[in-house]
């Protein structure tokens, strides 16, 4: 089955203007990234349909059921006042959802609250297709910023965010959620890098339109980069060099299975990425990317990058 994206419209049920280019790019990239995924997205309304995405937010965080990540009476507040609420269907079957609320009035910002893709569709791309939904659902609606914030140390998200998306760090917060006690985030303290997505960037309309920028942690080394955090042979943090025109800091290479495993270990990276992130990021530098095998590239703000 080939499914595509819902027709976007305005909050007053109105078509988009004729001539929105970047808007109209947008909704074409989106409608790609569905029909790549084989999902079918389109926002959600109805109580049954805000009860099957609290349903689905549980099944992947496993929260403490005092502290649920939604509630079906907050997505009817959100979605009446006019925020956004997404669902990826898989035939009749919701395998992803993301909620976002807008900023202040005087500025042309989204918040994206949660977003959650179920694990029989891992490895589909259903994330990305809801992302560049919401995309494009914001740009219809003159959204010049989207931010959220997720876990620094999970590298895949990392990767996801600022490579596939395009998105870019702009603040390390520490213990952001306090304890969340779910089935991902344990008993970890909850630090969040806060992105900002800007919608209609040449380097995000790239990553959107499948021609991402990842970095090579090896190429940067080569050009003079050094290593702020690096990897012992056993997997630990290794601490290096603050100081360098690019700084690399790694992440582990699996830190959801190092939680289960050794809740001591995770908590020593926990430590030792914050220091190294929250330090550079406080003192001028900026996170310019990320390679896959798991570093984080930052550069002197203001610096050329690669």
């Amino acid at each position: 089955m080939e499914s595509v994206t819902e027709p976007y419209r305005l909050l007053d049920g109105s078509p988009p203007a004729v001539g929105a280019e970047p808007a109209d790019a947008a909704a074409r990239a989106a409608d790609a990234a569905a029909r790549a995924a084989g999902v079918s997205i389109r926002e959600i309304t109805d109580i049954r349909g805000f009860e099957s995405v609290c349903r689905l937010f549980d099944e992947i965080w496993r929260p403490d059921p005092q502290n649920p990540p939604v509630t079906a009476e907050l997505l009817r507040a959100l979605t009446k006042a006019d925020n956004y609420l997404a669902g990826a269907f898989d035939g009749d079957e919701l395998v992803g959802a993301c909620v976002g609320f807008f900023g202040p009035p005087s500025v042309a910002t989204m918040h994206s609250h949660i977003a959650g893709v179920a694990p029989s569709v891992m490895r589909r791309s259903v994330g990305f297709a809801i992302k560049l939904h919401q995309r494009a659902w914001a740009m219809r609606r003159d959204v010049a910023t989207i931010s959220w914030t997720y876990d620094p140390l999970v590298s895949r998200n990392a990767y996801f965010n600022l490579v596939k998306l395009g998105a870019l760090p702009a603040e390390y917060l520490a213990n952001f959620y306090g304890g969340m006690n779910d089935g991902i985030n344990g008993s970890d303290d909850s630090d969040r890098l806060l992105v900002s997505w800007e919608l209609a960037a040449p380097a995000v309309a790239a990553a959107c339109a499948g021609t991402p920028a990842p970095r090579d942690a090896e190429v940067e080394l080569a050009a003079g980069a050094v290593v702020g955090l690096g990897r012992s042979d056993d997997g630990g943090p290794v601490a290096g060099t603050l100081s360098g025109g690019t700084v690399l800091v790694a992440v582990p290479r699996d830190i959801e299975t190092l939680r289960s495993t050794d809740p001591g270990a995770a908590k020593e990276w926990r430590v030792a990425v914050r220091e190294a992130l929250s330090t550079l990021m406080n003192g001028g530098w900026r996170v310019a990317g990320f390679d896959k095998a798991g570093w984080y590239v930052l550069t002197r703000a203001g610096e050329e990058t690669s």
